[in-house]
């Protein structure tokens, strides 16, 4: 399946463009509109960026918080720093625990980062359009008919217009 995805400043420039694409024979089930008073971008899956990073985080800490431990617990018995005057594997596992706590704020910083910026692709983009009152219009279907679409859409000049491929599974 492909798809064609176009960005429109207002309300009216979208449903004009959505008449001129029905009246040319696309069948109103492979045209949607998504915006303010039309479908939304969760309906698209258009992902929330900071599920994506939610998601990165959890990734990481699983890892991060055992390496850290041991890293911490590491150090300090490498180096005999005395954290508190107790005796020494109290103040290795003070040191680990350090570690492990390390260990959550690079695995919080470092996978929110990353889910925020690389996790969601082109979606964080269209659903900041859509958060700033833009349309837009999603069109499904053959390779033939996203080439029609394209054909009239532009004489609307989007934004932006982009087509997908959807992935097939093997």
């Amino acid at each position: 399946m492909n798809y064609l995805i176009a960005v429109l400043p207002d309300k009216s420039q979208a449903e004009a463009a959505y008449s001129a694409l029905t009246k040319e024979g696309l069948s109103p089930n492979q045209v949607d509109i998504l915006g303010s008073g039309y479908k939304s971008a969760d309906h698209y899956n258009l992902i929330d960026p900071n599920q994506q990073a939610a998601k990165g985080a959890k990734r990481l800490i699983y890892w991060l918080i055992p390496f850290g431990f041991i890293a911490g617990y590491a150090f300090n018995y490498l180096t005999g720093i005395k954290i508190l005057a107790i005796a020494d594997i109290g103040n290795h596992i003070i040191g680990g625990l350090l570690g492990a706590a390390s260990g959550v704020l690079g695995a919080y910083f470092v996978g929110g980062a990353v889910g925020l910026t690389v996790g969601s692709g082109d979606a964080l983009t269209y659903r900041n359009r859509l958060d700033a009152g833009k349309y837009l219009i999603v069109v499904r279907g053959t390779e033939e008919l996203t080439r029609q679409a394209t054909r009239i859409l532009r004489s609307f000049e989007p934004e932006n217009i982009q087509g997908y491929v959807e992935p097939t599974s093997a």
